[in-house]
């Protein structure tokens, strides 16, 4: 299945996306921390009838980076998701969010309930959280981070490859983020995602602000996580419960198993995808 080479106006700058199958149902996919659209090479093609596009976020893959120095606060990757629909004409859509993407779709989805149709979650419900009283702390990690102005290169494209694959992706999962994440000049090959991107957030979301984003969520939300995937800490028991119209599914993988076997998760995204389709066709009115 063929894609399309995109480009939307962001809230700051450029995204650069894919576009898959061109169908009757708009679907936009957030990718994870350091990931790229690749993320959904392997997914997006085999849902057919959908519109599936899958952002580069800022500082990520193709689009536009900050000017540097410049932080990358979690919740400013949601104007950029909502920028993205407006720009394709969406006034209401789905969200398929992998990882730190699932995080930044419940925020979105709890922000503008009216805007998004229906929500997959694959390995994430609702962005990392810290106690209050970690908060001086937090923002002293933060500014005592400094990006590196050195990258580290590597002799061969291949042995790039082999670094991402660290991740414990499988092979053929490592290639296809390699697409957008690598660039050569004449030192080697490096990766070209924002350095700010790996600075620890200045300031964090507490528990009880993302279980309130959650509890605004209207849509039917699936959550797909894997057998080996993240853990999640005790302190976000019950998030589940917060979202009125959630079904959870644990199926075989790890923490990227959409990218390494979308054969997987594919027919129950497909299925709830279709279940909220004529909502997601329904003309609606947005602030």
């Amino acid at each position: 299945m063929n894609f399309k080479e995109i480009v939307l106006p962001g809230a700051q700058g450029p995204l650069a996306a894919k576009r898959w199958n061109g169908g009757e149902l708009p679907v936009l996919a957030l990718h994870g921390w350091l990931d790229n659209a690749g993320s959904f090479d392997g997914l997006a093609p085999l849902l057919t009838g959908c519109d599936v596009v899958c952002l580069d976020f800022p500082g990520h893959g193709l689009s536009y980076h900050r000017p540097a120095g410049t932080p990358y606060h979690f919740v400013d990757w949601v104007p950029e998701v909502f920028a993205a629909a407006d720009a394709l004409g969406w006034d209401r859509f789905s969200l398929i969010g992998h990882s730190m993407g699932a995080g930044v779709a419940t925020l979105a989805a709890g922000t503008f309930p009216q805007r998004v149709s229906s929500l997959v979650l694959i390995e994430g419900l609702g962005p990392f959280t810290h106690p209050d009283e970690e908060s001086p702390a937090q923002l002293a990690k933060s500014l005592l981070f400094k990006p590196s102005n050195k990258r580290l290169y590597y002799s061969t494209r291949e042995k790039a490859v082999e670094r991402l694959a660290f991740r414990e992706l499988e092979p053929h999962s490592a290639q296809a983020l390699a697409e957008r994440a690598l660039r050569e000049d004449e030192n080697g090959w490096y990766f070209h995602y924002a350095q700010e991107v790996r600075a620890p957030s200045r300031q964090r979301l507490s528990e009880a602000q993302v279980r309130a984003f959650l509890g605004e969520i209207a849509c039917p939300t699936l959550l797909i996580l894997g057998e080996d995937g993240l853990k999640a800490p005790p302190s976000y028991s019950g998030r589940e419960q917060a979202i009125s119209n959630l079904k959870a599914l644990t199926l075989q993988g790890k923490h990227h198993l959409h990218l390494d076997t979308p054969e997987l998760p594919a027919p129950a995204i497909l299925a709830h995808l279709r279940g909220a389709g004529s909502s997601a066709r329904d003309p609606k009115t947005h602030p």
